[in-house]
This record gives structure tokens, C-alpha cells and sequence, in this order.
């Protein structure tokens, strides 16, 4: 059984941390890279789980140097990420370099929370996104920046783990409508974050 939350004593120290930064954002790399879905031409999905929140947790306090002081609002913020067991969890960035592109399609995204979702053998799994991140803007924008949980019945699990192909990631916006189909190799990484009972 994974874990579902990273606690202070899970912390190591920073000068602890930086002997082994490298190796282990090196180790993650090939996880990462089957953990990460592009759907459509800006819109990518990675796919979280304990290790790359516990990592993120680390860069963090790394970078910044907070601290004891910051250690809580970096645990309550990455932990709601980690997969409870019967849920996958990711945040979802569109991804557009040009600023005033970018800017034309965040103002068209309205709603777009409510239209992410998996197919998986013909069943919809519809993604819920934390509200906080994905609301629209005072500016009518949506942020580029969204955090989604994809809650998954035990059977729904079954069926995600026996698949034979069929398992896709949609994204069905009036203005931005698209889909993909998953690789074995993202199917297999993915199933390993539900929880066997």
C-alpha cells in the first residue's frame, strides 16, 4: 500500500538533501516521463504521486530555505496531490510561451473544469478540480494552473488495471476539445497508484 501523505519526519535535512538532489531528480526522470500526458497542443497533465510530491516538498524548502517555518504550508499544499488509493491526481498546466496567446486562450477556457475527464472502456471518469487553483480570474481568465482529482470506483479500478487499451484522457471544451489515448507504459505507471485490496 503507497503512502498517502508526506509527514515531517519523512523531511530530511537540506544538507542531507543536497548530497543526493541530483541522483534522485535523475532517478525520476523516466517515471515522470510516463507520468506526463499531453492533450491537444498546450495542455499537459502530470500525473502526481508520494515520490514526486516528496521531491517537490524537498525542492522547495531547498530553494527557498524556510525552513521549520515553511515546512507546514509546503506539507499542505503538496499533500492533497498524493492519490488516496482510489483517485489519480494531476496538475494540469496549458503550456503557451507566446504571452498573448496564452492570454487568448485562458479568456476562451470558461468552465473548462468541468469538461476533463478519462474514458476508460467507454466509462467517463470526470476529473474534479480544486477550486481554489481553477477558477476563472478577476479578469475573466482562467489560470493556467490546475489541480485535478479523477475519484475512481473499486470497479473502475478493475477495469483501469485489466485494460486492454481503451483508456483515454479528454478534455471536451467548446473551445479546446481533444483527447488521447494512453500508452501501455503510462497504464501500467498510473495503475500502480491504486491502492490492492
Amino acid at each position: 500500500m503507497s503512502k498517502k501523505q508526506i509527514l515531517p519526519e519523512d523531511i530530511m535535512s537540506m544538507p542531507e538533501f543536497a548530497k543526493i538532489r541530483q541522483e534522485k531528480r535523475r532517478a525520476l526522470i523516466p517515471s515522470k516521463r510516463r507520468r506526463r500526458v499531453g492533450v491537444g497542443p498546450c495542455a499537459m497533465f502530470y500525473f502526481e504521486n508520494y515520490e514526486t510530491m516528496w521531491f517537490q516538498v524537498h525542492e522547495m524548502l531547498f530553494i527557498e530555505g524556510g525552513g521549520e517555518e515553511q515546512l507546514a504550508g509546503e506539507l499542505e499544499a503538496y499533500n492533497p496531490l498524493i492519490p488516496n488509493g482510489r483517485e489519480l491526481v494531476a496538475t494540469l498546466m496549458f503550456e503557451v510561451e507566446d504571452p498573448e496567446e496564452r492570454a487568448y486562450l485562458l479568456k476562451r477556457l470558461k468552465g473548462v473544469e468541468s469538461t476533463i475527464s478519462f474514458l476508460v472502456e467507454g466509462q467517463q471518469i470526470p476529473g474534479v478540480v480544486e477550486e481554489e487553483v481553477g477558477q476563472p480570474r478577476s479578469d475573466g481568465k482562467v489560470s493556467s494552473v490546475h489541480f485535478v482529482h479523477f475519484p475512481f470506483t473499486n470497479e473502475q479500478v478493475d477495469v483501469f488495471k485489466t485494460a486492454s487499451g481503451g483508456i483515454s484522457l479528454q478534455i471536451d471544451h467548446g473551445f479546446y476539445s481533444y483527447d488521447v489515448a494512453l500508452g501501455d507504459a503510462t497504464v501500467q505507471e498510473l495503475g500502480a497508484d491504486f491502492d490492492t485490496f
